[in-house]
């Protein structure tokens, strides 16, 4: 049985123990403090130099701090025992070229990048997660908390869904293939025909690129790989990415139910139908 306070935490949850919030860039961290401190728990922050926003840093005395740049893997464990902190959960996007330079790895982190075949972010957070989890932090879901935040079945603004179910089903089924493949999570299609695929860069650079192709009724599809690590990685939707929709001229998205989320849900709902853009959460399979 999942505990009370989230579907998403484990069955053995501690709420005493010290949740340590690794805090990248964005609303999310900010969000994620918010919703651990409502249900009671004690919560610590670890930031990031150049990510972790300043507005966040300063909600926390320095006993319950601990700035550190990326790669320095040895102080990150070394600071969760100093804490006492029992579990741990990551949180808000670190810059994706941060893993390839402008890190600046110790000893520990050296060690485990010599091991990895292949260096991509779930690698390399794979393996940072085992790390802690030698020291016996627990990394969590990141979907915990914030069970509201995700995206709901069906259509979740106003209006009426204007797509039929061939396109839906299309970008669906393309989405997750390219998701199965580890390319992306996300694509752009129209009526059967794939017109942009999410990449490195991410998916508001993708929607973006959309706008090359002057047509309608667009359809955005955010999905997840079928064996998602949602420790590491779990599909975010804002109102950024409502904002390079309008950009791309992309008026209708279907994300995966329960599994992606809608940062500010009630916010970027509001700013959907302002924008006259239409969300539809659809049943992942798999």
């Amino acid at each position: 049985m999942n505990s009370p306070i989230s579907e998403f935490l484990p069955p053995e949850y501690d709420a005493n123990a010290p949740v340590a919030v690794l805090a990248g860039r964005g609303f999310y961290p900010k969000l994620m403090v918010d919703r651990i401190r409502k249900a009671g728990v004690p919560v610590r922050l670890i930031s990031f130099v150049g990510e972790t926003s300043d507005e966040l840093i300063d909600q926390f005395d320095s006993a319950h701090h601990q700035k550190i740049k990326v790669g320095q893997v040895g102080k990150l464990l070394k600071t969760l025992q100093n804490m006492g902190c029992r579990y741990n959960v990551m949180v808000g996007q670190i810059k994706p070229s941060r893993l390839f330079g402008g890190i600046h790895p110790d000893l520990k982190a050296f060690r485990i990048l010599q091991q990895l075949k292949v260096r991509n972010a779930e690698t390399i957070y794979g393996a940072v997660v085992k790390e802690m989890e030698q020291i016996g932090v627990q990394t969590l879901d990141a979907r915990a908390f914030i069970d509201d935040q995700l995206a709901s079945p069906g259509l979740m603004t106003s209006g009426k869904w204007k797509l039929d179910d061939s396109t839906l089903e299309h970008g669906i089924r393309i989405a997750n293939e390219i998701a199965r493949l580890d390319i992306g999570q996300g694509i752009v299609v129209k009526n059967g025909t794939v017109l942009c695929v999410e990449e490195f860069n991410g998916t508001d650079e993708m929607l973006k690129r959309a706008a090359n192709y002057k047509t309608s009724e667009k359809l955005f599809v955010k999905t997840v790989k079928p064996n998602q690590n949602y420790a590491i990685d779990v599909p975010v939707f804002g109102e950024k990415t409502i904002r390079s929709m309008v950009e791309g001229g992309v008026r209708h998205a279907a994300l995966a139910v329960g599994k992606t989320i809608i940062l500010d849900k009630k916010n970027v709902l509001e700013l959907a139908r302002k924008e006259k853009i239409n969300l539809f959460g659809f049943e992942h399979k798999g």
